[in-house]
């Protein structure tokens, strides 16, 4: 022991011995321990008094004949050999009961000429009760059959609702623990069932102990628990505890129990991590031909559960044995963990884990990527003209109806679960590829599931297509089985086999997207599948940054609708954000988290992070971590940046990332992490994507000679966001309307400006709002409303609704959405934005949240003489700054770093605050630059152009220079490297560091990339899209 935490070290248990038994286990290592009980069994005292009770209560009842009631009792307390821990928990009336319906089940088995199928399902279940200072507990009690998954009666269910009502939410306030045995004797002379008896009670932790106590595992453990386990399992739990509370995912041990042939496996992680995962590990350990004699379930006050399975083979069974079947349990539950409410593994589904979990995993790929529109939609296309309105909005409605009802995940799951075997070949196939050949390595024995692919043949890609085509003549069920072919052939790496995961993620090479659908092929996707969320990750270029937002969903149909969506609403984000990366060295990227009803988002962005890592990072941990094919073969590096829920998380990337090893570029992994901590830029603090929009907005006031008090503004996003507390304190216009996640906020006179400024400091939403302040026209209405009568009249029939749509019924100069899901404003409703009279309600626009307008619905308003300006050039601030941030990692030496980005008491260095001022300057004068380019060639084309378009083509063509730059030699010369290197790099970076000592410290790629997009937009800014050859040697001239 060292500061209290056991040493990572084989167990030393005092008078038990533990070894390794192979130099290679599968995800653990394997020890011995001697062959005494993990937990002490009670002596129940009163045991022989409490029978004497029994016989006299059954006798009395009259229910079983007088002459076999004595016999009755004595077999179910002696002969089943059930545990004192029953006995001691339950009443006599409870047991009488019990052996009365187990006898009545034996009279039911014989009248159904079934004597070998008796079925007991006794359950008794009491709810906590504070006032009366009870707590809740539970008793099960079914017959069960060693080693066998029931598919009907009570043993089907039980264990999926103890895990329901008791395990999935456990919390270190509310924790329950559980203990499970099988009787030892059969409840019949004639057949193989046992009992099974579980036992649930409430946890009773201690206080917590002070931070500095040393580590003991017994500070956080439930009483009941301290009182029954003995010295040696508690020792191991305390190894296991250490180990879960190091690491992010589960912990995984295996034991052999010295001179038998049981093996208990320990399972430890963090609470919550998963659900339904004890239920599961049933069918797991069935699967593999072993049965439980006991189990155990505990929880500790410190946040980790401990399951512990004490596992037997079956006898006489066909299966491996248990020294090779141990290895595959303890290799599967890490999938089991990922995934443990998997429909297509389970009793009577043929599959083992891993070709569930692909199939599984196949189905959520074919729900996303299946062709959806085909050649009739692209034939459709080609006739009518997206520019149209009308017909846009026809081939929009046709799009959307594809999406909805060609491939539901119902009638998926339906297909998939109609075709195992072809499925099986499927996984063959995908695992001959990724699965790592232990032999190679060296290791003493391969694992189960290689050895089977081993004896199957696996089929060439024509002949498992040929072999597809022939076995599924429906074309709908032809595509869906296919696209699990397309998903093998596109996974370039996988964490799938790793031996330690808690999502599961995938390296796709994007080539299969269809490019009538996906006209720009990404450079790089990644496919994130975990038990609570789904999630994607797309990168336009190598080196790129983006934002991971989390999609959340407030019902179950607004959660099919994102579900459908996810894809496409990532690859236009990242798309956008290439869009919008012109002016920095990175390219655009964009990940999205979609988590299920009821989930965890901070959880689920966490287990996206951590699965994505396993593919950045070579494993070099035995049992935990260790190498996967890379079929990419080349280094890998993303950037992740806070976006919609996940502001606040960007610290935990970080650190987490040093934690796994990336300790080169964990400072760079996350940008918009906290200043006082790690040295971050937060964007909502300094208002960085503000200052950009903000240079459009007082762009239009200059160019068109507007006062700002005299302009009236509606605005989407509230005081308590990022954008829309900052757009409320940096203006001073005559705001008309706020629309946020709360509610609508309205006054036709003018909203309260100082009351908006107190919202937009507290960031806080217009729920707040003073209504005093409110004009008699004025109105706040929430979406928790309903039948709300507005000033003039109208009735709000429902809060939310009216919200939903108040941004196309209001009217001003000018309109800024600084929040707001994608598309609110499309092709079939932007129609709603212009009056009777043809006269739009807007004059000005400038799109502050990403993606708030589709692009046929900004050239809609642009053709009404709007002046619109859209997102990837009016909101970009945000992406220099963290490209910025991210310089300032790579410039800084370790030391310098930790001394002038990170706060000292709560306050920032003067280099700090200097370099803050650098970027706030760099974001305007980027802003601006692009504002100014923008006008200019709408002007020089008399309006020929839509801004909207000019605004892409800019974009465009600074993206291909840049990579033209990148790939010549001008980076090479050296004079005109330094003259741009001195002007991209912040003033006071350069200051501190010294040029000379940053072109040695920034990798060499980043330097090229840095100094191409610096050529590349200052000189499209300047000389505009259409500048010559001549115009590009005067402005390289111009640098020295």
């Amino acid at each position: 022991m060292s500061n209290g935490i056991p040493a990572k070290k084989h167990l030393a248990v005092p008078n038990s011995v533990y070894e390794s038994s192979t130099p290679a286990s599968s995800s653990s290592s394997l020890h011995k321990v001697a062959n005494v009980p993990g937990y002490s069994s009670p002596v129940f005292a009163g045991k022989a008094a409490q029978k004497a009770q029994v016989l006299a209560q059954i006798q009395e009842s009259g229910f079983l004949p007088s002459d076999l009631v004595s016999g009755e009792v004595e077999w179910f307390y002696t002969s089943l050999r059930i545990d004192d821990t029953y006995f001691q928990n339950e009443s006599v009336e409870a047991i009488s009961n019990h052996i009365i319906a187990l006898y009545g089940a034996k009279v039911l088995a014989y009248t159904r000429h079934e004597p070998n199928h008796l079925v007991i399902d006794l359950e008794k279940v009491v709810e906590p009760n504070v006032k009366d200072g009870v707590d809740g507990h539970a008793t099960f009690i079914h017959t069960s059959t060693p080693g066998v998954s029931a598919s009907d009666g009570p043993g089907a269910t039980c264990e999926k609702r103890i895990d329901s009502a008791f395990l999935n939410d456990s919390t270190k306030d509310h924790a329950y623990r559980l203990e499970t045995y099988r009787s030892a004797g059969s409840i019949s002379s004639n057949g193989s069932q046992q009992l099974r008896c579980y036992f649930v009670s409430k946890c009773h932790f201690p206080p917590l102990p002070p931070p500095t106590a040393p580590f003991d595992i017994r500070n956080y453990s439930d009483t009941q628990f301290l009182s029954r386990v003995t010295a040696n399992t508690l020792q191991i739990y305390s190894e296991v505890m250490s180990s879960v509370l190091k690491r992010f995912g589960p912990v995984i041990d295996v034991f052999e129990v010295e001179g038998t042939r049981e093996r208990r496996i320990v399972i430890g992680y963090k609470m919550g991590g998963t659900k339904h995962f004890f239920s599961a590990l049933s069918d797991l350990y069935h699967f593999y031909g072993l049965y439980s004699n006991r189990k155990y379930v505990e929880q500790f006050s410190n946040g980790i559960t401990i399951i512990s399975l004490y596992l037997n083979p079956l006898p006489n069974s066909s299966a491996p044995p248990i020294e090779h079947s141990i290895h595959q349990v303890v290799k599967e539950a890490s999938l089991l963990f990922c995934l443990p409410d998997n429909p297509f593994f389970g009793s009577g589904s043929g599959h083992a884990v891993q070709e569930a979990t692909y199939a599984y995993c196949g189905q959520i790929f074919a729900q996303h990527f299946c062709n959806r529109l085909g050649q009739a939609y692209a034939a459709l296309r080609n006739v009518l003209d997206e520019s149209n309105p009308s017909h846009a909005e026809v081939l929009n409605g046709i799009k959307r109806r594809f999406r909805e009802e060609t491939f539901t995940r119902e009638g998926i799951e339906q297909v998939v679960k109609k075709h195992p075997d072809l499925i099986r070949l499927l996984y063959v196939n995908f695992a001959v590829e990724h699965y790592p050949n232990l032999m190679d390595r060296g290791a003493l024995v391969p694992t189960l599931s290689y050895q089977r692919l081993r004896t199957d043949q696996p089929l060439s890609d024509q002949e498992l297509f040929d072999k597809i085509r022939k076995s599924v003549p429906n074309k709908h069920d032809f595509q869906i089985i296919e696209s699990f072919l397309v998903f093998n052939k596109h996974v370039l790496k996988t964490n799938f086999y790793q031996p330690t995961k808690v999502a599961l993620s995938f390296r796709l090479k994007p080539s299969f997207l269809p490019e009538i659908e996906y006209p720009v092929a990404p450079f790089g996707m990644f496919f994130v599948i975990g038990s609570e969320f789904r999630g994607f990750h797309i990168r336009f270029r190598d080196v790129a940054r983006g934002g991971i937002r989390i999609v959340r969903s407030r019902t179950r149909e607004n959660y099919s609708i994102n579900q459908r969506m996810l894809f496409d609403e990532n690859y236009a984000l990242a798309s956008t954000q290439s869009l919008k990366n012109k002016d920095i060295p990175e390219g655009g990227a964009k990940g999205t988290i979609l988590p299920s009803l009821g989930a965890d988002p901070r959880l689920c962005f966490e287990k996206y992070v951590d699965s994505i890592i396993d593919l950045l990072i070579p494993g070099q941990s035995p049992g935990i971590k260790e190498p996967i094919v890379d079929l990419y073969a080349k280094p890998e590096l993303l950037f992740f940046g806070p976006d919609e829920g996940t502001a606040d998380m960007m610290d935990w990337a970080a650190l987490h990332a040093r934690e796994r090893g990336a300790s080169s570029w964990w400072k760079s992994f996350t940008t918009g992490k906290s200043a006082e901590h790690l040295g971050g830029v937060p964007h909502d603090t300094y208002g960085m994507t503000s200052l950009s929009v903000r240079q459009y907005v007082v762009g239009i006031y200059k160019h068109f000679g507007l006062r700002e008090k005299e302009i009236t503004k509606v605005q989407t996003g509230g005081p308590d966001g990022d954008l829309g507390s900052n757009e409320i304190l940096l203006s001073s216009d005559k705001t008309i309307a706020i629309i946020d996640g709360s509610g609508v906020l309205a006054d036709p006179q003018g909203l309260d400006r100082q009351e908006l400024v107190r919202l937009a400091k507290k960031r806080v939403p217009v729920a707040n709002f003073d209504k005093s302040t409110l004009s008699k026209d004025g109105y706040l209405v929430l979406v928790e409303d309903q039948d709300v009568r507005l000033p003039h009249g109208e009735l709000v029939v429902d809060g939310t609704d009216f919200r939903n749509s108040a941004h196309l019924r209001f009217k001003a100069d000018l309109f800024v959405p600084c929040g707001g899901r994608p598309e609110a404003v499309n092709i079939s409703n932007v129609a709603a934005l212009v009056d009777h009279d043809g006269k739009p309600h807007f004059k000005y626009i400038v799109e502050g949240a990403n993606l708030f307008l589709t692009q046929q619905a900004r050239i809609f308003l642009e053709k009404k003489k709007v002046v619109l300006f859209k997102d990837s050039s009016a909101n970009k601030g945000g992406v220099t700054s963290s490209s910025l941030e991210v310089l300032a990692g790579l410039g800084l030496s370790n030391e310098q770093y930790t001394d002038l980005m990170i706060f000292k008491d709560g306050k920032p260095s003067t280099f700090y605050q200097k370099y803050v001022l650098d970027i706030q300057k760099k974001i305007s004068e980027n802003a601006a630059a692009e504002f100014q380019c923008i006008m200019k060639e709408f002007d020089r084309l008399k309006g020929a152009k839509a801004r909207t378009l000019i605004s892409d083509e800019l974009s465009s063509k600074l993206n291909d220079l840049q990579a033209e730059l990148e790939a010549s030699d001008l980076f090479d010369d050296v004079p005109s490297r330094r003259a741009v290197m001195k002007r991209a790099i912040p003033e006071t970076l350069v200051e501190e560091v010294g040029l000379d000592e940053l072109l040695t410290r920034l990798p060499e790629p980043y330097q090229r990339a840095l100094f191409s997009s610096w050529v590349a937009s200052h000189y499209i800014y300047q000389y505009g899209v259409v500048a010559s050859s001549v115009d590009f040697f005067h402005f390289i001239r111009a640098l020295h």
